[in-house]
């Protein structure tokens, strides 16, 4: 179970539980909380045409609520996960190099993956 814990001013620990959810998007699998950041699989143009606009992710695989969690089987029923996009985003250039000896071939090509980077406003469940 997560627990997020503060320091309260006499010095005692305040533990309260997080709500998160395990979605699927893009063929990975992503352990979201509400309000945090992350990079999604380039989103096709009829899914999130601007930044800006919310998209719902319906393949919600488990949904942690904070007292109970619910795995679903291959879905959890119901639950939904509400995506903000903050806008298209490229990846680190990954470059790759093939080299035949003695005969003068060579070739270099360069890649960088399209990401769509997203925020976490709600887990909504079933």
């Amino acid at each position: 179970m997560l627990r997020a814990s503060n320091q309260s001013r006499n010095g005692e620990a305040i533990e309260r539980q997080v709500m998160y959810a395990v979605i699927k998007t893009g063929g990975k699998q992503y352990r979201v909380t509400p309000g945090t950041c992350f990079n999604v699989e380039k989103l096709a143009k009829t899914e999130a045409p601007t930044p800006g606009s919310v998209v719902s992710c319906g393949d919600v695989l488990l949904v942690h609520d904070g007292s109970e969690v619910k795995i679903g089987q291959p879905l959890v029923r119901g639950a939904k996960v509400e995506l903000e996009v903050l806008g298209p985003m490229k990846g680190p250039k990954i470059v790759s190099y093939k080299k035949i000896r003695r005969k003068g071939k060579r070739w270099k090509k360069g890649h960088r993956q399209s990401y769509t980077r997203v925020r976490v406003q709600e887990i909504v469940t079933g």
